[in-house]
């Protein structure tokens, strides 16, 4: 199994926690539970997969990913219950999903010897749209959106190393992973000590 593979089985499988989490604050049954756990799973790296002209999108080409996104979404459904607070493990779990996707997108892009601003736009696709996805159908304030906190420019950040590195010649496997640790540290960086970007604030109008 190739180190890319590694990546999608691992975001697919982080992100489908997130996404039966979310489907436990909305109450879904099990059905909506796998629903959501396999759009979140899949629906960065369909969309990646789709616009670099990859075929078969990778959960068509190997089913697994589907099943184990089921399979998370079936554990939370009978476990949910017993974590003390679900949104806390859904934004920490979030993050993970978000670092190991963004490798994931930016590996794929790399593999595929496309330029630098496509590598970044992939690794944010990747690591951003199912989310995305997620919260949309679930009527949750999307985490990619939400006010004071960094997401799309962790994402942002951690493809650009992996593009960096792979200029500077770096062995892919460190450049993924330099990806990964710099996405994660930023997005705890956030989390845990409110590091954000300017926002707008509007003034009024002159006379």
């Amino acid at each position: 199994m190739s180190g890319l593979a590694l990546l999608d089985y691992a975001s697919v499988l982080v992100f489908a926690l997130t996404g039966a989490l979310v489907a436990s604050r909305a109450q879904l049954d099990l059905v909506g539970f796998a629903f959501i756990a396999c759009l979140t799973a899949v629906g960065g790296g369909t969309v990646r997969d789709l616009l670099l002209n990859r075929h078969p999108v990778f959960w068509v080409g190997q089913p697994d990913y589907i099943l184990i996104a089921v399979a998370a979404a079936v554990l939370v459904f009978f476990t949910a219950h017993l974590v003390e607070s679900r949104y806390n493990w859904l934004v920490w779990l979030d993050s993970f999903a978000l670092s190991v996707a963004v490798a994931a997108g930016t590996g794929a892009a790399l593999s595929l010897d496309q330029s630098g601003v496509i590598v970044v736009l992939m690794g944010i696709s990747t690591g951003c749209l199912g989310g995305l996805m997620r919260d949309v159908v679930c009527n949750e304030v999307p985490l990619v959106l939400k006010q004071g906190e960094l997401y799309v420019s962790c994402a942002f950040a951690g493809a650009l190393t992996a593009v960096v590195a792979n200029l500077l010649g770096f062995e892919e496997f460190v450049a993924l992973a330099a990806c990964a640790l710099t996405c994660w540290a930023l997005r705890a960086g956030s989390l845990l000590f409110g590091w954000q970007l300017p926002v707008y604030k509007s003034r009024p109008p002159r006379n």
